[in-house]
C-alpha cells in the first residue's frame, strides 16, 4: 500500500495500555485511515463509522457484535464493520493493519 498526498497527525493514538496504537491519515478529499498494530492479545473495540480493516501482516480472529463466530484473517486479507456497533479480536502476535472510515 503506498498513499499520496496525505496529512499524517504528530500524536499517536493509544489503546490497551499501549498494546495497540495508531496514526491518522487524512486524504486531500477529507477521508480518513489509521495505521496501526496490535501486540498479541484479546480486545474489544467499538466505532461510529463503518470501517474496513484491512490487516497488512499478521493474524488475528475478529467477531461482530452480531455474530458468534469467529472468523480468522491473515495479511493481506481484510473485514468490513458496520457503523454504531462493536468487535472483539484476538490478536495472534504482532499485527499491522490498515482501517479505512467508510
Amino acid at each position: 500500500m503506498n498513499f499520496e498526498n496525505v496529512t499524517v497527525a504528530l500524536e499517536g493514538n493509544s489503546y490497551f495500555d499501549g498494546a495497540v496504537t495508531s496514526r491518522t491519515l487524512t486524504f486531500a478529499d477529507g477521508s480518513t485511515k489509521t495505521l496501526g498494530y496490535m501486540q498479541s492479545g484479546d480486545y474489544e473495540f467499538g466505532t461510529a463509522a463503518a470501517e474496513l480493516m484491512e490487516i497488512t501482516s499478521g493474524e488475528l480472529e475478529y467477531k461482530l457484535a452480531d455474530s458468534d463466530e469467529w472468523i480468522t484473517v491473515n495479511g493481506g486479507e481484510s473485514f468490513s464493520v458496520p457503523a454504531d456497533s462493536k468487535f472483539q479480536v484476538k490478536a495472534k502476535g504482532m499485527v499491522d493493519y490498515c482501517c479505512s472510515y467508510l
